[in-house]
């Protein structure tokens, strides 16, 4: 098979180096790719939300499936775009991605159906949002409504903090149009987790949970990121919680999504915490999770292609899906600066001198047949072991044999499983 991967970051790097082991996949594409990348697949210069251009390539090379990994072309409509055009894709149409696309939307959605999430209320409105959160308790949660690749929540801890967010996003509009409307929420207490499942209406195929780390420095402190390091299993979170979450929160959520005429066919990604009450729902996503992916897809055993297309020929709930026992720990090396601005093209050295830890490339570029920083988030280096211990020494091991000018990383991955 001939397989189009749309995307550019770490996330498009793991699902292709998972696609490449595939004996089904003859040939790999990547619209438009990055440095790692370009190691293995064919790199095309397409941005991802040219709907045109990536179905005339599409067309033009015979592709058999295009995989789309990134919110925005979701969104948008890409795989939409393309089935009408006759083209096979795989990610969920434009009405059922809007679960990520929306919190209001979502947060509607949970309150319909009586699934675990915290109380909100949603404004479009920016003087009667202010009104409302003079009234509420500190710590506060501030969402902007639409995408804003991972940055559009904001934690606030103090009055000040809270109305300078509501602010930036509703006037300032430093997310665009995604500010036009903002959720106000409680803020949850207690261990994040995020549950990954390969959804086909109301099938929902489970991953390996895994848990995120958000906050740019030790401790969680500092601003939201993207995502600074990952780790899965998460043995410090009972099975008995952990099947909580997939009965009342991610099975119901996919239900749900099938009574409102918006079946959901992809990766659906539940971002929870588990609080003092259990499982409450912080987010879904309508697609892989970065750098999620980094540490579920190196311990799943069963070809990922097979998953796809059991997922698209309506055969989901008969294949057997299985999981190493392996613990992945990805660490995330950033350039200096972010999640704020920062450098690029900076030379990074030692690639070459890693042991034998996986290395996903999130934001590199090629010059001159050497690797370059292309973006905040830079490598993810995961580690893999028999338990979280073994994995998290291979993952530090390795990401300090890695250097580039101003490099910077999380110290604490996955430190609190270690029990």
């Amino acid at each position: 098979m001939r397989v189009m991967v749309i995307g550019r970051g770490g996330r498009e790097h793991a699902i292709i180096w998972a696609l490449k082991r595939s004996p089904k996949v003859s040939k790999l594409y990547c619209a438009p790719g990055n440095g790692g990348i370009s190691l293995l697949a064919e790199c095309v210069p397409i941005q991802e939300n040219d709907f045109a251009a990536i179905s005339e390539f599409a067309l033009k090379e015979n592709i058999d499936l295009v995989f789309v990994a990134p919110d925005d072309p979701l969104s948008d409509g890409l795989v939409d775009y393309l089935e009408a055009a006759n083209i096979r894709a795989y990610g969920p149409r434009k009405n059922a991605a809007e679960i990520e696309g929306s919190k209001v939307f979502t947060k509607r959605l949970l309150k319909k159906y009586n699934i675990p999430t915290a109380a909100y209320e949603s404004f479009d409105d920016y003087e009667q949002a202010l009104a409302y959160l003079r009234l509420q308790k500190l710590p506060i949660v501030i969402k902007a409504d639409g995408l804003a690749a991972g940055k559009g929540v904001v934690v606030a801890h103090t009055l000040e903090e809270a109305e300078k967010a509501l602010y930036d996003m509703m006037v300032g509009q430093v997310f665009g149009k995604s500010g036009n409307q903002v959720v106000i929420e409680e803020f949850l207490q207690g261990q994040e987790m995020s549950l990954l499942a390969f959804v086909d209406g109301t099938v929902v195929r489970r991953m390996v949970p895994s848990q995120d780390h958000k906050p740019v420095f030790d401790g969680d402190q500092g601003p939201n990121t993207g995502g600074m390091g990952t780790y899965s299993p998460v043995p410090h979170i009972s099975s008995a919680i952990v099947e909580e979450a997939w009965e009342t929160i991610v099975q119901p959520t996919a239900e749900a999504m099938v009574k409102e005429g918006r079946p959901f066919r992809g990766v659906l990604y539940a971002g929870l915490m588990i609080t003092e009450e259990g499982p409450k729902t912080i987010e879904f996503n309508a697609r892989f999770g970065d750098p999620e992916t980094q540490v579920v897809l190196p311990r799943l055993q069963t070809d990922l292609m097979d998953i796809i297309l059991a997922s698209l020929e309506g055969r989901l709930g008969d294949i057997e899906i299985r999981w190493s026992e392996e613990a992945a720990v990805c660490v995330i090396l950033a350039s200096e600066g972010y999640p704020g601005s920062y450098p690029k093209g900076l030379p990074i050295e030692g690639l070459d001198e890693v042991g034998d830890s996986l290395v996903f490339h999130a934001g590199t570029a090629l010059q001159n047949g050497e690797f370059v920083t292309n973006g905040g988030r830079v490598l993810g280096v995961v580690g893999l072991g028999k338990d979280i211990a073994e994995a998290r020494e291979k993952a530090y091991a390795d990401a300090d044999r890695i250097r580039f000018q101003g490099k910077h990383y999380r110290t604490d991955i996955a430190k609190k499983a270690l029990v």
